[in-house]
């Protein structure tokens, strides 16, 4: 059976070990992640598995490490917008902090996250790694820097989705730089697709479309929130002219920074967002006049090819959101296991035990929802029969759920260290402030959960995602009782959501309880899964937590307990 106490990261100088203030850094995040690496070896084929140890043990250390100091560096010099050059050109420039260059070169150069799912050879593996090897690795990495994040997962997910959707001439055209494997001629992505009258309703997109002669088009509006804005691709929302009104008259477009003569696009960054979180990441308002632009699918479907996009977006915030509730749950088990107050160690302390766990279920929630969409993305792209279905439920249950933990998980754990854990000098402020743009970017909180909703009516995803608990479970060894409450839990789960979707608008006021029900359940079965092929009482324990304190109901003025028929 696996260790029931938190790791002990064996990387701390003895200096460290002895001083009042413990510091984690320079720790590895891979080897001192007793979980990880045993749920990895249950997902991924062995020999895959094996193969990225060494890349994983290499992420893991430079995101305790290196990265981690760059990431404080980055996080502290924003990046910055040049309009015109030294001599009065208009030659608008984003100047990014060396230490923000530093850490593109490992995501995209070294690591190739934003390109391992489109070529062979990635990290020395012959052929395409599956998804998780991008999402394991991203979520190392996102424990350690959120904000380039964003710009990988958009070039990762604009290149899918011109690659499913663009015609044979445009990805010709431009296959070569989206999937290039020198860091130096790596062309990155972004979507341009925010307007102020157009935020999550698309159908008030104003920025028109007009045909050339030539076949491209041309875009003139304004685009109000545009992350990556100096990105070599985006891909752009736009009403062509004399389209009718609402979404059918949205198509969807692919934007180049540079024109075929190697002059600039007709488009401006007309200023940089002064944001929360994300510092080190710049994000901007983009002025269209005229810009030239291709065509990506069908005329009058852009919205639909869009949330391709979206989709694979959501997916990547449910990662890091994940990756950053690991993170801070890290260093609060570190916290807890090296200070001592009143003669004990903080987590012999009964009160942080349970104030610990309770940062532990959503932190490993999260995780086990990172694996089990990931396995769904690949059966997906394979073709699997209900791979498709099953993908398009988790995705918006991860996003909404996931993302609205995160934000409570690190604003717990920064307790957990105190006063420190308020100074900018560590992690914990920089995780807090990234933590709550999860729940914004690629859709609010009640957006996705209405899509949950939206899955379940239109792609008959529920009786799949139902079907694949129902194989979990079977699968399962645990205690009967236990089954027993987890089959029933998920059953009730399914008919909240199958009533909220029968009851179309009249149900949408139950679609945040309705999701976060199905979630809960979901995640439970998958833990004790899980927790059984490990061979981890502690994992057990977890999922136990989560249906008692998450799904069953509980009197305020009673002791609760894990039932004793449940062990």
């Amino acid at each position: 059976m696996m260790n029931m106490r938190p790791p002990m990261d064996v990387q701390r100088t003895a200096a460290a070990a002895d001083h009042p203030v413990p510091d984690r850094h320079g720790s590895n995040l891979y080897s001192t992640d007793l979980q990880l690496e045993p749920l990895l070896r249950l997902y991924l084929p062995e020999q895959v598995h094996a193969h990225l140890q060494p890349y994983l043990q290499r992420m893991g250390h430079l995101a305790g490490g290196r990265l981690d100091e760059l990431a404080l560096i980055a996080d502290k010099n924003p990046p910055t917008l040049e309009h015109r050059s030294r001599t009065g050109q208009d030659a608008q420039r984003i100047h990014k902090h060396p230490a923000y260059v530093e850490m593109e070169r490992v995501a995209y150069g070294e690591f190739a996250l934003a390109t391992m799912s489109h070529r062979s050879g990635a990290l020395g593996w012959e052929g395409k790694l599956p998804p998780l090897a991008k999402y394991a690795l991203t979520y190392l990495f996102v424990q350690a820097e959120f904000g380039l994040c964003c710009p990988l997962s958009m070039t990762d997910s604009l290149t899918r989705t011109l690659r499913k959707f663009g015609t044979p001439e445009l990805v010709e055209k431009y296959w070569s730089q989206l999937t290039a494997t020198d860091f130096e001629d790596m062309a990155q992505g972004a979507m341009f697709m925010t307007e102020q009258a157009a935020g999550s309703d698309i159908s008030n997109t104003q920025t028109l479309a007009q045909p050339n002669a030539d076949g491209s088009w041309s875009l003139t509006g304004d685009k109000w929130f545009c992350s990556n804005p100096d990105a070599a691709f985006a891909m752009v929302l736009a009403r062509v002219e004399g389209a009718p009104a609402g979404m059918k008259g949205i198509s969807l477009f692919l934007l180049p920074r540079q024109l075929d003569d190697g002059s600039t696009n007709h488009y401006h960054i007309v200023r940089l967002k002064e944001k929360l979180g994300t510092r080190s990441m710049a994000s901007g308002e983009i002025r269209m006049e005229g810009a030239v632009a291709y065509l990506v699918g069908e005329q009058g479907r852009g919205f639909v090819q869009m949330a391709d996009m979206v989709n694979n977006s959501r997916l990547s915030n449910g990662v890091r959101a994940a990756g950053l509730m690991r993170r801070a749950v890290a260093e609060a088990e570190f916290i807890a296991q090296e200070r001592h107050a009143f003669g004990k160690a903080l987590q012999d302390i009964p009160l942080m035990q349970r104030q610990l766990d309770k940062l532990r279920i959503r932190a490993e929630q999260a995780r086990t929802m990172v694996l089990q969409t990931a396995q769904a993305l690949q059966r997906s792209d394979a073709g699997e029969e209900g791979g498709y279905a099953l993908l398009r439920i988790l995705t918006p249950m991860i996003k909404f759920r996931a993302c609205r933990d995160a934000r409570m998980v690190t604003g717990d754990a920064m307790e957990v260290r105190g006063g420190c854990g308020y100074i900018e000098e560590w992690s914990d402020p920089r995780l807090v402030r990234d933590a709550h743009l999860g729940s914004i970017w690629e859709g609010t909180s009640n957006i996705v959960a209405l899509d949950v909703l939206r899955a379940t009516r239109r792609e008959g995803s529920l009786p799949v995602l139902q079907a694949h608990a129902a194989q979990l479970l079977a699968q399962t060894q645990a205690a009967p009782a236990f089954k027993a409450e987890l089959e029933q839990a998920m059953e009730r789960a399914c008919a909240l959501v199958q009533s909220a979707t029968d009851a179309g608008a009249q149900g949408e006021h139950l679609a945040r309880a309705a999701a976060s029900a199905l979630y809960h359940c979901f995640t439970a079965i998958a833990m004790a899964w899980e927790a059984s092929h490990t061979q981890c009482l502690q994992r057990m324990r977890w999922a136990q937590l989560v249906l008692l304190h998450r799904v069953l109901p509980r009197d305020p003025l009673s002791v609760s307990a894990v039932p004793a028929d449940w062990a």
